[in-house]
């Protein structure tokens, strides 16, 4: 499934290990290469990627003996990058030594597309593959100048999580539908009956990352970065959807962070009762299911905000080495996983969406009491990315912000700050 989001950290170094890259590819892009062969004369293909659950491992490896199956002529291998996948996948990329196949996540696509570190895909898909099945707005984050440079596994957005008996307590019958029927909600739903006077439960769990966020601040036609990548998030369009969790957080005090109640995640403060409502990726069903089987919760789209729906997407892809030795033989590994079949085998699990519409209907996920609102929100999901240098438009927006929820410096303020301080990094990156 897609990670928890959250990013990789990012160097100085992996920016100029790049260019080191380009100029080796420079160099060999020309020369042609025999495929290794393995020991039984199959083409031996490397596949990288993160670790997963269990059961998502045991799924994915059904999944690769399926493929082996179906191709005598080929063999996969799978190796996962346990931690500092980015910086991990960029020194084997610079030795030489990437695997012809991996993850790549929308956040970290438009630098690798920009410094041709992929192959484009265009020629190798047949219309039998049937790209139109793929959602539109799933596609367009691996995309560039006309290319396509990887083909999304899986996804996964955002949806209301309520619990159901929280909102039948104080009379609710129905989930919000809009921003401002949350706050009021939010403030039926704080419950304050301890002794220190902090309340038993919060009407809202918020996290307050980025990651989470843009979908407010384009909601009044705000971004985080422009067309040229820079930091732009302290513009007023983007700053009066992040008004909108300040005050509740500050001024209302009706929504909570994991850190206030003790807990780790927006899914356990809602499944130990903390919160009544949070907003969270379809990862947290399983996660719910397996922690807190007797929990009664439903899900719903996210309450839309200045009359417009939002949530966000985060889009994982399959790409293809522009190293690799056998591009044929990995463009046949990327079509079997996108594929109708294998997608449909790879999400059946149902801790990752679908990024195929007809698989997403034959799983009956848009209609799935729990799932659907997570696959409807795919159409008009803003897509997690932060131009060609994400790390430092990531890192100084929730340093900054952080602050403000801690009540130390006022939002315009800090967000000027976040942005100055990130436009710096890009610009040395740049240099």
């Amino acid at each position: 499934m897609a990670e928890c989001w959250g990013a990789w950290p990012h160097r100085k170094w992996f920016y100029l290990a790049i260019t080191v890259l380009l100029t080796a590819l420079f160099v060999v892009g020309c020369q042609i290469f025999s495929p290794n062969r393995g020991e039984s004369d199959r083409v031996v293909l490397k596949l990288s990627g993160w670790g997963a659950s269990p059961a998502e491992q045991q799924i994915l490896q059904q999944v690769l003996q399926e493929f082996r199956d179906t191709h005598p002529q080929l063999d996969v291998r799978f190796e996962v990058i346990a931690d500092q996948y980015m910086d991990v996948l960029t020194t084997r990329l610079i030795g030489d030594a990437a695997a012809d196949v991996f993850y790549l996540q929308a956040l970290e696509a438009p630098f690798f597309m920009a410094n041709h570190v992929l192959e484009p895909l265009d020629r190798y898909i047949t219309p039998e593959f049937d790209l139109a099945d793929f959602e539109p707005n799933l596609l367009e984050p691996f995309q560039y100048r006309g290319q396509l440079y990887g083909l999304p596994k899986d996804f996964s957005t955002l949806a209301l999580f309520y619990n159901r008996s929280a909102l039948a307590a104080a009379g609710l019958e129905t989930p919000p539908t809009t921003w401002a029927e949350l706050v009021d909600y939010a403030r039926q739903l704080t419950i304050d009956t301890n002794q220190d006077g902090r309340p038993e439960q919060y009407g809202l769990g918020i996290l307050p990352d980025l990651a989470r966020l843009v979908y407010m601040m384009t909601a009044f036609g705000g971004e985080i970065v422009d067309a040229n990548g820079y930091a732009t998030f302290a513009s007023d369009r983007s700053l009066q959807g992040l008004e909108l969790l300040v005050n509740q957080y500050l001024h209302d005090r009706t929504a909570v962070q994991p850190l206030d109640v003790g807990t780790n995640s927006g899914t356990e403060m809602f499944g130990q009762g903390k919160v009544a409502m949070v907003i969270e990726g379809n990862w947290a069903i399983p996660y719910l299911a397996d922690t807190f089987p007797e929990l009664e919760y439903a899900t719903a789209e996210v309450p839309q905000i200045n009359d417009q729906p939002g949530t966000m997407a985060y889009p994982v892809a399959y790409v293809m080495n522009r190293q690799s030795t056998h591009k044929s033989e990995a463009w046949e590994l990327i079509a079997y996983l996108t594929g109708k079949a294998g997608m449909q085998r790879w999400t059946s699990g149902g801790a990752a969406l679908p990024t195929r519409r007809s698989v997403a209907e034959q799983l009956a996920y848009d209609r799935d009491p729990l799932r659907a609102p997570f696959i409807a929100g795919a159409n008009y999901a803003t897509i997690w990315q932060a131009g060609n240098y994400p790390t430092p438009v990531m890192h100084s927006f929730n340093n900054q912000f952080i602050s403000v929820l801690l009540g130390e410096q006022p939002l315009q303020l800090a967000m000027e700050r976040a942005q100055a301080a990130a436009n710096q990094q890009i610009r040395a990156a740049l240099e």
